[in-house]
């Protein structure tokens, strides 16, 4: 006899509620503050110092393994007898199995070196052991999370990682009501499908009410709702048929999204037959043709995306494939530390305001992939609330790929149990900037969130993830009848988005590695705190590593302190030189005035762009923008893997991009062509090279610092280099 579904779904929650605290050892002693190496037990290491446990604890998962296949029915027969073992058949197919995998052993030896405290190439570094651990465990069972039936373990892991990503990005997850708001996330592939999907919940939700005003007016399964009304953004209450278009269009989200169960619990109206009625109304339907031509005649100009001139290429993908059109995302202009523009986003969301053109989304991205700005969501979302109370509505989607997991190091512990005695841990190594702070301190008030584990928050690939502010938009992307979200587990997770199969391995991966190092101060906070930290420390020696002797110059991108408020760098120079660069990382954490001034250079998290320009015979800088390419393409290329490579030659590795006037605008270019020293050279396009900061022990080996590393071998990589492509002329420099 089939178990009932609610019975399915109780059995589901107490599975679920009986995992959230296994293992949790509240009588252990919690290593915090100063002195603290638990850092070092969360990974391989770079020489793979931790080799011997994360050999035992992996054979114990495959022992594990074969303990649950013995068990599973004991009484069944053994196929693989030891008659079958000895054949000469079954003899080679394992030695060639062996032969295959040895080979394949070698091969990956052509691998990245992700490990190493000399990558600094892309956003990957080492895996964390746990989620190494978790990746390999839940691999050996080989869960799909497309469906509950496929993913029994793992559906409950991607639920519980769905919550803790949500209280990492500032949501609040609180017991429900069924009226109540509640947060809901869950994994991607990858950051890409991610925004995608937050672009497609987003355009459907621009456009559900105009498809549920008519269900209401024409499906006579819903005759009994035809009095609904919704808020009125000047208070009071609507009637939903007396509206037009541009107000259906521009109705708050909560608003709309609480429609369904309105219908359910004030009409009686069942959950199903909704659904069912307004689909056929939808865009998912009818398709943007058919449903531009039935509901926005009276709208003059298509809906729009305003994304930062340094968006991610998903952004054109969703644009693409959600039959947006391109011409319709347009560009904000970015600052001159690449941060979105307010007053253009504003003068754009004006135009709009005027034109009758609705907004689907505003995305601010917090740690661009280039320059790892992150725009200014503090003011963005001023400007949602402002534009909301004059009848211009849309949402706020917050791409965190990069960032996201940088929150963690102002997040105090959550969800832990606290032992007797705890008190929390010493202020963080490396303080965000008071502008990032400021963003982060808002985070929990965008409507959606996507952030990558498989970056910041080194799990394995693959691990990306979004998070809505309000869970109904999840029902926007399924096409599997949408209920009203209650609180209650459902026994799937994989209905929801793009993606069909996906390896539960990713949910386990991520769930045992935040269960071990937590997404707080005291756990990832750490790991990225000391990356902030050894990340402007290199910034630190970029800007003082030329001598006046050295026939180089280096300019990072981002500004000083004094550049920022209309200065010069000259005194920051000097400042970061004497109090910063060359100094302990003790000394300057016991430095408040060094850690002030730490904690306000360098880029906003831990990507750093830089470019080098050679000198002149007559010490004069190279004013050729041109020659100034040639040379950063030229260090890159002894400083990148090529194909067919020795791994073993390789002594620095880091990447390369460039800053073109299309899309960060001509006040950024001009800006960093004058400090580069090329300002009256035409052209648009700036080479620069790349640094990815994730290692959190380039300042902190016991041998010292590994910035005097880098630095040597920046040396010979911009020696040689110059040597190349100085004009021959000045060779005698």
């Amino acid at each position: 006899m089939e178990v009932p579904r609610d019975a399915k779904s109780q059995a589901f929650l107490r599975a679920l509620r009986s995992v959230e605290n296994v293992g949790r050892r509240p009588d252990l002693p919690r290593l915090e503050g100063e002195g603290s190496r638990k850092l070092e037990a969360w990974f391989l290491g770079p020489k793979g110092e931790n080799g011997d446990e994360f050999e035992r604890l992996v054979i114990e998962a495959v022992r594990d393994q074969v303990y649950w296949r013995r068990n599973y029915h004991p009484a069944d027969p053994n196929h693989i007898t030891d008659e079958i073992k000895r054949s000469p058949e079954f003899v080679q197919a394992m030695d060639l199995l062996k032969d295959g995998y040895r080979d394949l052993l070698a091969f990956l030896k052509k691998s990245v070196p992700f490990f190493s405290m000399r990558y600094q190439g892309h956003m990957n570094w080492e895996t964390t052991l746990p989620g190494a651990l978790g990746y390999f465990a839940a691999m050996l069972y080989n869960p799909n999370n497309v469906a509950f039936e496929g993913s029994t373990a793992t559906t409950i892991l991607e639920l519980l990682v769905g919550d803790d990503l949500c209280r990492m990005l500032g949501y609040e997850i609180s017991p429900l009501r069924p009226t109540d708001v509640r947060p809901w996330g869950h994994i991607t592939c990858d950051g890409t499908v991610a925004n995608i999907e937050a672009l497609w919940s987003s355009r459907n939700l621009k456009f559900y009410a105009l498809a549920f005003q008519a269900a209401v007016k024409d499906d006579p399964r819903l005759s009994a709702a035809l009095d609904v009304t919704v808020p009125s953004p000047k208070g009071g209450a609507t009637p939903l048929l007396d509206l037009a278009a541009w107000q259906l269009l521009n109705l708050h989200p909560d608003d709309i999204l609480a429609l369904p169960g309105r219908l359910t619990r004030e009409y009686g109206i069942a959950a199903d037959v909704v659904a069912a009625a307004v689909s056929r109304f939808s865009v998912q339907t009818l398709g943007c043709a058919s449903f531009a031509r039935k509901f926005l005649a009276e709208v003059p100009l298509d809906p729009v995306v305003f994304v930062p001139g340094t968006k991610h290429y998903s952004f054109p993908k969703a644009a693409a494939l959600l039959g947006l059109g391109a011409e319709n995302l347009i560009n904000v202009s970015v600052d001159l530390d690449g941060r979105m523009e307010i007053a253009d986003l504003k003068r754009r969301l004006d135009q709009c305001l005027g034109q009758g053109r609705p907004v689907i989304a505003v995305v601010a991205v917090i740690g661009t992939t280039e320059e790892s700005a992150v725009d200014p969501l503090s003011d963005i979302l001023d400007l949602q609330s402002n534009f909301a109370k004059q009848g211009l509505v849309f949402q706020v989607h917050a791409d965190a790929a990069w960032g996201g997991y940088h929150r963690s190091v102002i997040n105090d512990d959550f969800d832990l149990p606290k032992p007797p005695g705890f008190v929390a841990t010493a202020p963080i190594d490396a303080p965000l900037s008071a502008h990032v702070e400021k963003q982060f301190q808002v985070l929990g008030r965008a409507d959606s969130i996507t952030v990558d584990p498989h970056k910041s928050g080194y799990i394995p690939y693959p691990a990306g993830a979004l998070c809505y502010r309000n869970a109904a938009m999840r029902n926007l992307v399924t096409f599997s009848a949408p209920v009203v979200f209650h609180g209650e587990a459902e026994p799937t997770v994989g209905i929801y988005g793009i993606e069909g199969s996906k390896p539960g391995a990713s949910a386990a991966a991520v769930y045992l590695s935040h269960r071990v190092i937590r997404p707080s101060r005291n756990g990832y906070g750490k790991i990225i705190g000391q990356a902030l930290f050894s990340c402007r420390m290199l910034y630190a020696r970029l800007l003082s590593m030329p001598k006046p002797s050295d026939p180089f110059v280096v300019v990072p991108l981002p500004r000083t302190p004094s550049e920022r408020a209309g200065g010069s760098e000259a005194p920051d120079r000097k400042r970061i030189a004497d109090l910063i660069d060359g100094r302990s990382a003790d000394d300057i954490r016991h430095d408040p005035i060094a850690m002030a001034l730490l904690k306000e250079i360098g880029p906003d998290q831990n990507i750093l762009a830089y470019a080098f320009n050679f000198k002149m015979y007559d010490g004069s800088t190279n004013t050729d923008l041109i020659q100034a390419n040639e040379l950063n393409t030229a260090i890159y290329r002894r400083l990148s893997i090529s194909p067919g490579h020795d791994i073993y030659n390789y002594d620095l590795i880091v990447s390369t991009t460039d800053l073109d006037v299309a899309t960060y605008g001509s006040a950024f270019i001009d800006n960093y062509k004058h400090r580069l020293g090329v300002a009256n050279s035409p052209g648009g396009l700036i080479t620069v090279l790349r640094s990815v900061v994730m290692d959190p022990w380039v300042t902190d080996t016991p041998r010292g610092s590994f910035i005097d590393t880098l630095e040597l071998e920046f040396r010979k990589a911009v020696m040689g280099a110059i040597e190349q492509v100085r004009p021959s002329q000045v060779r005698g420099y």
